[in-house]
């Protein structure tokens, strides 16, 4: 509260479904999501189901926000104390709101296939409205670390706002101390690690949501050669007017027995399932992953299943090494994962799914012979090379078998290029730049510009030469090459592939690579030189003078750049208001760890520890971040109170 009071309340407000009842109709479609899922109705079960001292404590932390609230009214904006007193149903409906309804299956990835669908007729874009999350996690046994420990790297990247919004934190527990990082409103750590152990997660290619394409008769639908009838309900939404006044606004739930309906056209309907909701322990169930001693009882916690996604990567003092593709997998009668992530029929009960795959059945990979693990969202066989999972060994619904994407790519290649990895290599590589796209591709564009293009064109693939192919504040070409590749994209559009050889599992650094239509890079590039040089007045513009970190009086320039171009050190970036483009995703929290006696590790919270109007921690990580630095994670009293700047008692 004292860092987050304004934003943890709008969430919890959005969580309650009465956002647009306190904020007005720019918040209806957040309520109607809520509403249509089910999600306050199912927070109160969700309550009644917590254990004895779980749930007094989830109470106590409930009541801990109010209490702050009473303490410090003047802190908090008067538009969100609407949403005082705060209750741990409202808690547990933010769980399911970030959890299972924005990560799992999002309002803006749901709608964008329904709209897609209605417009088609059938299938939903394969480009539709997704997430924007991603993250790189590393794992390193002490077989290739040069101080003969355990280390692990968490990174993720998030929009650096609303939900998504870290708070680091340490809880010092009477046989325990536990440092990390909850994503705001939380009451357990989301990625943390003790003296003993440490996860992080990424987002992974899990399916655990599907849409169910219905055909309606008369007053419900078919299923198994019958009609069957739908339930509904009425909910009685509110929303404020400009004068303070609140307008009645009904909506209508329409349920099947696969879930809510989300969209309908003509005499068809779809619905949604969501994997995970009979679940209701997901909090207890991480509060015993940070105090698990071991691996034993890690993978004990772990293995309830009560997190519906993410893939964990662990590291302990012990010297193991974990990847698992954790996960509400469904278990279904038939169909690749291609199939189930598009819409199925609903019309049958063979494609009706009811319990999910146990622990034991999912992709794990524990101590690899090659003393390395790795994720950047890729699917679960890539976690380290040579191989040691296979798809065929699972059902096809399980997970992808994509080719490498560049960030991956880079990732594995930077792990596989290095036998022994120090501590400070290990923080330095979660700083890595390098374009991994452009050592696929650069030869073959030089070849195309000297063969297809002009003047401008040759201009431009001799500053692409010249280019240090990384993303630095410094490195010129950057800017080019970015720009040259989103319009190559465009010409090639989205069903042709760009390069000239495909990626191969025999070859998965090396490929994809080449050129598949050196006119069009031609031409692609003759445009791209063409807006850069009108844009910043030179084809070799520095990237940190196109690309910014800015964070109130802070304006700095980026290090980092776009995961699609293989970068490893992730910025996303959306227009400035003086034309230049502005950091509001990508890295986030940054933790490198080491399991020595005693463990060592090095953190950064990119945007700051705070949001929160006056704060003094609003942007001032932001700088060592653009310096490609860390700082030390203060664990221990003696550190804490060496740098100590306030102490409060309760």
């Amino acid at each position: 509260m004292e860092n987050h009071a304004n934003l943890l309340l709008r969430l919890y407000g959005q969580a309650r479904g009465r956002a647009a009842e306190y904020w007005g109709a720019a918040w209806l479609e957040s309520d109607r999501w809520v509403w249509t899922n089910g999600i306050p109705g199912r927070a109160r079960d969700w309550r009644a189901r917590q254990g004895y001292y779980f749930g007094a404590w989830l109470d106590a932390f409930a009541a801990g926000i109010n209490a702050y609230a009473d303490a410090h009214r003047d802190r908090i904006a008067d538009d969100v104390e609407r949403v005082l007193p705060v209750t741990t149903d409202d808690v547990l409906a933010h769980v399911q709101r970030v959890i299972h309804f924005t990560f799992l299956a999002s309002r803006d990835a749901m709608q964008g296939a329904a709209q897609s669908w209605s417009r088609t007729g059938g299938e939903p874009d394969a480009a539709g409205a997704e997430l924007r999350a991603g993250s790189n996690a590393w794992a390193i046994a002490p077989s290739r670390a040069a101080g003969g420990h355990a280390m692990l790297l968490a990174n993720p990247h998030l929009p650096w706002s609303d939900l998504y919004t870290w708070f680091e934190t340490q809880l010092v527990l009477p046989a325990m101390s536990v440092y990390g990082a909850a994503l705001v409103g939380f009451p357990t750590l989301g990625i943390a690690f003790n003296d003993a152990l440490g996860w992080t997660h990424t987002v992974n290619t899990i399916d655990g949501a599907d849409l169910y394409e219905l055909t309606l008769q008369g007053n419900g639908y078919a299923f198994d050669r019958t009609t069957r009838a739908f339930e509904s309900e009425t909910v009685p939404l509110r929303v404020r007017q400009p004068d303070g006044s609140l307008r009645p606004e009904p909506l209508e739930i329409v349920r099947s027995v696969h879930g809510p309906l989300i969209a309908r056209n003509g005499q068809r309907a779809l619905a949604l399932r969501v994997a995970g909701l009979d679940r209701p322990h997901l909090l207890e169930q991480t509060w015993d992953m940070m105090r698990a001693n071991n691996l034993v009882e890690f993978e004990a916690a772990l293995s309830r299943l009560q997190l519906p996604m993410f893939t964990v990567m662990y590291a302990d003092r012990e010297g193991h090494i974990l990847h698992a593709f954790n996960g509400a997998v469904p278990v279904r009668s038939t169909g690749s994962w291609q199939y189930w992530s598009g819409v199925v029929p609903g019309n049958t009960s063979a494609t009706l799914w009811d319990r999910v795959h146990e622990y034991t059945a999912l992709p794990r990979v524990l101590d690899p012979a090659t003393g390395w693990l790795q994720n950047a969202n890729d699917p679960p066989w890539t976690t380290t090379f040579p191989a040691p999972l296979r798809p065929e060994n699972y059902p096809a619904w399980m997970a992808p078998n994509l080719a490498l994407a560049f960030r991956p790519q880079r990732s594995a290649r930077l792990l596989a290029n290095d036998s022994v990895i120090s501590f400070d290599e290990l923080a330095a590589y979660a700083a890595d730049t390098h374009v991994e796209l452009a050592d696929h591709v650069l030869e073959d564009v030089a070849l195309a510009a000297a063969t297809h293009g002009g003047a401008l064109a040759q201009r431009a693939a001799a500053v692409l030469a010249a280019w240090d192919r990384r993303t630095d504040a410094t490195s010129r070409g950057a800017v080019l090459f970015e720009s040259f590749w989103r319009g190559y994209l465009r010409q090639r559009g989205p069903n042709a592939s760009p390069f000239d050889i495909p990626w191969q599992p025999a070859a998965p650094f090396a490929t994809p690579d080449g050129i598949a239509d050196p006119a069009a890079a031609a031409t692609a590039l003759e445009a791209a030189a063409s807006q850069v040089e009108a844009r910043y007045g030179s084809l070799d513009v520095a990237w940190g003078d196109a690309y910014r970190l800015r964070s109130g009086t802070v304006d700095l320039p980026a290090q980092g750049g776009p995961g699609g171009l293989g970068v490893f050190r992730v910025l996303g970036f959306s227009p400035g208001a003086d034309g230049k483009a502005v950091a509001t995703s990508g890295n986030t929290w940054i933790a490198a760890i080491e399991f020595a006696r005693p463990v060592r590790a090095a953190v950064l919270l990119t945007y700051g520890n705070a949001s929160q109007p006056g704060s003094p921690h609003q942007s001032d990580q932001l700088p060592l971040f653009a310096r490609k630095a860390l700082r030390e994670a203060w664990r221990t009293r003696i550190l804490i109170e060496r740098h100590l700047a306030r102490r409060d008692r309760f």
